[in-house]
């Protein structure tokens, strides 16, 4: 039974998992050192040079399951023991070389960073190169290359270095949470820390709900996860947990739906608010349009605000495929009503320390939200959710949408939107590919998540989002 993707999501699982185990059984800190010996024992074989040097980066692992150096705020950390198996990034030549007499790459360098030995074969002088990519783009035989490694590819907002001691940095003034690269980066260096520990305290002190309710707040591409199960299979293990009520984001997405549309209306101009990865983007690379981005809180931040209001004493802990609303939820502005953040890959872990095998279980309801709600997480699907909700409210306003499908096409919207030349009033900015359902702390990534999302509204039972929203009432 195939539960991710990739063999790097599996191993931060088996760490995710036995830090959980002993935190439940009370064993966490006299255990915490032997954790790297019982995940890698003397006789299994690792993907590193020896098992030691697994178990140290085991050990590393362990830490950021534990919550990481509570001093550096970032989400997304780097692992450097782990961080020194890809080759060094930049341009190099390769054995395409064929040692011309034209030597293009060299008259076009204004570093003089090219030079030939004596097979007149080119090399390039990392002194001396600035990476403009000149000399690739004139060798008549494509012999310069650029080796960029996976996560500077996956990074499009260009957060990610290399150190002189070739791992990778976080630029944490660009960095936007979002943790593409944590996915991308094949041997697991790159990943995000974990608040499983605050989740696990938070439902022991509650005594069986006795003290406190602990409300499990899932977002609505949860319907794309678990496969081997059936959703309603994934709400008894949320309550056997110790859980005592699961409610849809996506209801909260109904709420912003009807708000994010009357402010549209009132300002003619708006961007989405729900993606705190696409915020934070145009924080640090538009600030200029800062004023155009929605009021409105996010469907997980809105949720939980009402949550609270209506039970103050209650803990809210929100589960979905985002890296980005770890940093949300330590905003000052929604620090109040969000207690943790899980993701999907650590629900999996708190499931199996737990020894818990939600296939044999009944199957419970979740049904809080309208379709309109639930396709938050796919691309397209907040633009339709305001377009609904305009239609049930009487807005007389033209929408002119324009959905961002990943960071890139965020980017080329607001540049447009910087520069007076967008054709729309609305940016729907979504971080992922594919939104919300391509996060990084998704089980699985795929196109058949979309689809599997799409089921899932049409499956809701309240058809608009005004029936969605009458029971906060």
């Amino acid at each position: 039974m195939k539960k991710f993707d990739t063999k790097v999501q599996h191993l931060k699982y088996k760490v995710l998992r036995e830090v959980a185990r002993q935190a439940w059984a009370g064993t966490l800190l006299e255990n915490v050192l032997d954790i790297p010996k019982i995940i890698v024992p003397n006789t299994t074989p690792t993907m590193r040079c020896c098992v030691y040097k697994e178990r140290a980066i085991l050990a590393e692992r362990v830490k950021l399951a534990m919550g990481g150096n509570a001093e550096d705020p970032n989400v997304i950390q780097v692992i450097d023991i782990a961080c020194d198996e890809c080759p060094a990034a930049g341009y190099e030549v390769t054995d395409s070389c064929r040692g011309c007499l034209a030597h293009r790459c060299e008259d076009v360098c204004k570093r003089g960073a090219i030079w030939f030995d004596n097979d007149h074969v080119a090399h390039i002088d990392k002194s001396k190169c600035v990476e403009c990519g000149q000399c690739a783009k004139v060798c008549p035989y494509f012999a310069i290359v650029n080796r960029s490694r996976p996560c500077q590819n996956a990074c499009k907002v260009k957060a990610i270095s290399i150190t002189e001691n070739n791992a990778a940095a976080i630029d944490k003034t660009k960095c936007i949470q979002c943790g593409a690269c944590v996915y991308q980066c094949p041997f697991g260096a790159i990943t995000d820390r974990s608040y499983i520990l605050n989740v696990i305290d938070m439902i022991q002190k509650s005594d069986d709900n006795k003290n406190y309710k602990v409300y499990a707040v899932v977002a609505p591409s949860i319907s794309s996860q678990f496969t081997y199960a059936k959703l309603g299979q994934v709400i008894s293990g949320l309550k056997k947990l110790g859980f005592h009520t699961v409610i849809e984001a996506a209801l909260g997405a109904d709420m912003v739906a009807m708000a994010e549309s009357r402010e549209l209306a009132e300002k003619g101009m708006l961007t989405s608010s729900c993606c705190p990865a696409f915020v934070a983007y145009i924080k640090s690379a538009f600030p200029k349009l800062l004023p155009l981005v929605s009021h409105n809180p996010s469907p997980m931040a809105a949720l939980a605000q009402y949550i609270k209001e209506n039970d103050p004493q209650s803990r809210v802990v929100f589960i979905g495929p985002c890296t980005a609303k770890k940093a949300e939820a330590q905003l000052e502005k929604v620090k109040p009503y969000v207690d943790a953040v899980m993701t999907f890959e650590e629900l999996q872990a708190l499931y199996d320390s737990r020894d818990i095998d939600i296939t044999a279980l009944p199957e419970d309801v979740l049904d809080n939200a309208s379709y309109f709600g639930r396709i938050f997480a796919r691309s397209g699907g907040l633009s339709d959710a305001v377009a609904q909700a305009m239609k049930e409210q009487n807005i007389d306003f033209a929408l002119k949408a324009v959905p961002c499908d990943g960071i890139e096409a965020c980017r080329t919207a607001l540049l447009k939107a910087s520069k007076n030349l967008l054709d729309g009033n609305f940016i729907e900015g979504m971080a992922c590919i594919g939104g919300c359902i391509g996060g990084a702390g998704c089980l699985t990534h795929g196109e058949k998540n979309k689809a599997e999302v799409d089921k899932y509204g049409k499956e809701a039972m309240e058809k608009t989002i005004s029936d969605a929203v009458s029971v906060l009432k």
